[in-house]
């Protein structure tokens, strides 16, 4: 009798040891998911309500493996916000040492497109991040901040960068900046830096005139040749007169500039005040930068095209001129094509 009994025993200790073997590799060990998820860990967010989210979105196999990774780990405790990203090889327990540890996925932030007011920007860089546009438009005007990277809140422009990068979704506005600068550091090599002195220009010079080219054209082929009509007219004196100068002064509210506008009394008005104005009026893209760094006169520098207007065929584009005389028949022919697009 204690024979069997003995025998007994030992069967339920095998049985017993049996499942909590596999409990312990199903924790450990096997994958507990079938898709891939991306999580977003708010500030305040319960070990509940993410278990819930991972369940849900990575379509967990064992829900009782997960549970019980939560509890050992104590998840409730030391849950980090951030962006993770729950793929079908983890395991249980790697998840919950993933949330524990703040081990984040970076995410894509997108500094591209239409970057002219400030307040849209920090829009922007917000709904990338756990950021939230108050800080993000505070930074941007930071003085004291801005000038621990060589910028004011009048040049900021001149520092970002647009590009995309790989950033933590929890990263501060100091980390965003740091980035950028770096990308301003990469881009200014020892080459540019010299072209930048062969036209007479500093480093935000040369920014704050891309600035302009940017805003006369999406076209960037015939950036350098409008980079070329900008720097021949400071070559002779001549002022900028550009038209994106006075959409600044006025915010980027008009619809349409009329010679009143002209009248704005600004230091970004380039009609009234000859030269660069103090700082860039939009954040200039790459290939403006380079476009002002390799400019097409159109001649020799000074004596090419100081002249352009829309072209006549709508594309968008625009045609050049050296002589005022030419500039006035270009402008009269588009004049003339709206007129007949307008009788149509």
């Amino acid at each position: 009798m204690k024979k069997l009994t003995y025998i007994l025993l030992a069967l339920v200790v095998l049985a017993i040891g049996g499942v909590l073997g596999f409990s312990w590799l199903r924790d450990n060990k096997l994958p507990n998911f079938r898709k891939q998820a991306e999580i977003y860990v708010q500030p305040g967010a319960t070990a509940d309500q993410v278990l819930e989210e991972i369940a849900q979105k990575a379509q967990v196999i064992s829900r009782k493996s997960l549970e019980r990774c939560f509890r050992a780990k104590q998840v409730d405790q030391y849950l980090t916000p951030g962006h993770y990203t729950v793929s079908p090889s983890n395991a249980s327990v790697y998840v919950a040492r993933m949330l524990n540890n703040g081990w984040q996925s970076p995410v894509r932030l997108s500094l591209t497109g239409n970057l002219r007011i400030k307040s849209n920007i920090a829009a922007k860089i917000a709904s990338q991040l756990l950021l939230d546009s108050a800080t993000v438009y505070k930074a941007l005007n930071d003085e004291q901040l801005l000038a621990d990277y060589g910028f004011t809140p009048r040049t900021v422009f001149s520092l970002l960068m647009p590009d995309t990068y790989d950033v933590y979704w929890t990263c501060s506005m100091v980390d965003v900046l740091d980035r950028q600068k770096a990308a301003w550091d990469a881009f200014w090599t020892a080459d540019n830096d010299a072209k930048a002195r062969a036209l007479r220009l500093s480093r935000q010079q040369v920014s704050t005139l891309a600035s302009i080219v940017d805003a006369e054209s999406n076209y960037e082929p015939e950036m350098p040749k409008i980079a070329g009509v900008y720097l021949n007219r400071l070559k002779v004196g001549m002022p900028l007169q550009a038209d994106p100068t006075i959409a600044f002064c006025y915010d980027y509210k008009l619809n349409r500039i009329l010679l009143k506008h002209l009248e704005v009394d600004s230091a970004y008005n380039t009609y009234k005040y000859a030269g660069l104005p103090p700082g860039p009026i939009c954040v200039p893209g790459r290939a403006a930068l380079e476009a002002v760094l390799n400019p097409d006169f159109g001649g020799a520098w000074g004596a090419g095209n100081l002249y352009f207007c829309a072209n006549a065929d709508f594309s968008g584009q625009h045609v050049f001129a050296k002589t005022l005389t030419e500039h006035n028949r270009n402008a009269q022919a588009f004049q003339a094509a709206l007129n007949r697009r307008g009788r149509r």
